[in-house]
């Protein structure tokens, strides 16, 4: 395969939520010609390829992550003719467009449901996962993973919300259907997929019931549902179906999958994906028990992910790069200091990431350096995850003040508050009543303000855009982590043929002293790529500071 069959190891991707992009009608949800209104903005930053969340017909129980209609706009978002405008104002741009694929669940409103549950010789009975018992499978979104049906008397798999029915990839016939509604948008002229928790799509044939501990309601089925026995199987006939006969690109989102797993889903030769979602590095900074029990990053926890990750897929597979997206809180406030480091944290991590081998996706607001949000009524968040766990946790005995101090560290919303564009009313989103409020600080945190000031995050990530452009090293490159033991600095090396880069992370608020001499001595004699302070002491870190440098 040549490089040019390969466009997505050199692009950056831009996820957009359309909720919570732009308003152009004033109804309070962000729409397509929202987004068509700040194209011109994306192709500033630079950005090669927009990933566009679902914006397919859906009763939004999980913001349209539960789809009514596969080859439908839901009505908030526009029209099929607004969302060929957009495509075609993205491509006039220069710029990619790939869609969400979430085909392991559909929403319960989908006319393939509504069949599947009027009787059990119905031609849609086996487009789901039906049972006369259920197994002891926990939710992912709180509760039993398992509904009753009083038309049937039987039981439908569900690993998140009640409305959203698991697809039964077993039967033929489903597959089929998957295969030609991806047609329809591959034909339409979209550039690829990310799809949606598609390690989930191969269920263990005999749904054993999960492994269950002291004091827990449910089983966890995770191991008969993540990376299930067919997994690999249903994606290379995925591939082969659809997939192989366009110039797309492919990201799986996969809880769970380790690196021996990435390279099985994303070695060229197998021909399934081009890249995976790991969630590896964002459960770092959650205790036992999942991500609502906090506790601080270990830095060097971090590094010897990320590194694990760099290393095994290195001239194997591929590595996609994230901080945040719309199911992660904002990362200036998880790893870096939302307050009075907020501009130097904001830069660091992005110089972190953008040098590492992979393709970075940016989402929404990451940019500007937008923050995480503190509702201070539960009445305000919107979130089905959030507001399932709160019922739980108050009837296990937790305060309410502990609950929500977990939903302003992590809850999802935190990503899902509108995109502050200027200093005028709900920072530019809607003139009218936003569907979730805006995050108070959009007066100094806006688009308006990061495009005027020349040393703002916006244009610190548009250089970052620009030097992958320029630089093969950093798509070619191996990785070498350095300071291995350091609890302050993230160092690492990139060697590709004779170049090397340096990479030098500060992730603390204190100014670090440099003390390893080889280290130091290579820095001595190199030069700057870039830095999100001023020249200064090579030995000593500022706070946050990010130095590359070419040696």
């Amino acid at each position: 395969m040549k490089m040019n069959d390969q466009w997505w190891k050199k692009s950056v991707v831009y996820q957009i939520y359309p909720r919570s992009f732009m308003d152009s009608n004033g109804d309070g949800i962000g729409d397509l010609q929202g987004i068509i209104q700040k194209l011109d903005y994306l192709k500033l930053l630079g950005v090669d390829v927009i990933w566009l969340s679902p914006v397919y017909d859906s009763p939004n129980d999980d913001n349209g992550y539960d789809i009514r209609n596969y080859q439908a706009i839901m009505k908030e978002f526009g029209t099929m003719d607004e969302f060929d405008q957009l495509l075609s104002e993205i491509h006039k741009r220069d710029m990619k467009l790939i869609m969400d694929l979430v085909v392991n669940h559909t929403s319960d409103e989908h006319e393939w449901f509504v069949e599947s549950k009027k009787s059990k010789d119905n031609p849609y009975r086996d487009y789901y996962i039906w049972r006369e018992k259920p197994n002891n499978w926990g939710s992912v979104f709180s509760g039993s993973a398992w509904e009753h049906d009083e038309t049937t008397n039987e039981y439908y798999l569900h690993l998140f919300s009640k409305k959203q029915p698991d697809l039964n990839w077993e039967n033929p016939k489903l597959r089929e259907a998957v295969y030609q509604m991806m047609r329809f948008w591959l034909d339409k002229g979209i550039d690829g997929f990310r799809m949606d928790v598609i390690n989930f799509i191969s269920k263990h044939p005999e749904l054993p019931d999960g492994a269950k501990d002291e004091g827990q309601s449910f089983g966890d089925g995770s191991p008969y549902f993540m990376n299930g026995p067919r997994i690999h199987e249903f994606l290379h006939e995925m591939n082969q179906e659809v997939l192989s006969k366009y110039p797309a690109m492919t990201v799986g989102e996969m809880p769970g999958a380790s690196p021996d797993d990435a390279i099985s889903y994303t070695d060229p030769n197998r021909k399934e994906v081009n890249m995976i979602f790991t969630f590896e590095h964002m459960d770092l900074d959650s205790a036992p028990g999942g991500k609502w029990n906090l506790k601080p990053l270990h830095l060097p926890d971090l590094k010897e992910n990320l590194t694990k990750w760099q290393t095994a897929l290195h001239n194997k597979g591929w590595n996609s790069l994230y901080w945040n997206n719309h199911d992660q809180p904002r990362i200036v406030s998880r790893f870096g200091n939302d307050q009075e480091y907020r501009v130097e944290s904001a830069k660091m991590l992005a110089a972190c990431l953008h040098f590492m081998q992979g393709t970075p996706y940016i989402y929404q607001g990451e940019e500007i350096g937008m923050t995480n949000v503190k509702f201070e009524k539960l009445e305000d968040y919107r979130d089905i995850e959030t507001m399932n766990m709160y019922k739980e946790r108050i009837a296990l005995g937790y305060s309410h003040e502990e609950i929500m101090n977990s939903i302003y560290v992590k809850g999802r919303d935190n990503a899902r508050t509108p995109m502050q564009w200027d200093r005028s009313a709900n920072g530019g989103f809607t003139t009218g009543t936003p569907w979730i409020n805006v995050n108070p600080r959009y007066d100094e945190i806006n688009v308006e303000a990061a495009v005027e000031d020349h040393h703002s995050i916006f244009y610190f990530y548009q250089k970052l855009i620009a030097l992958r452009k320029e630089m093969d090293i950093i798509i070619e490159g191996d990785f070498k982590l350095l300071l291995r033991e350091s609890s302050e600095i993230f160092a690492y090396e990139r060697n590709w043929k004779d170049e090397q880069l340096i990479v030098v992370c500060n992730f603390s608020s204190a100014e670090v002293v440099i003390e390893d001499e080889e280290l130091l001595k290579k820095m001595q004699g190199s030069e700057p790529v870039i830095s999100n302070y001023d020249a200064g002491n090579k030995s000593i870190l500022r706070p946050y500071e990010a130095v590359v440098l070419k040696v």
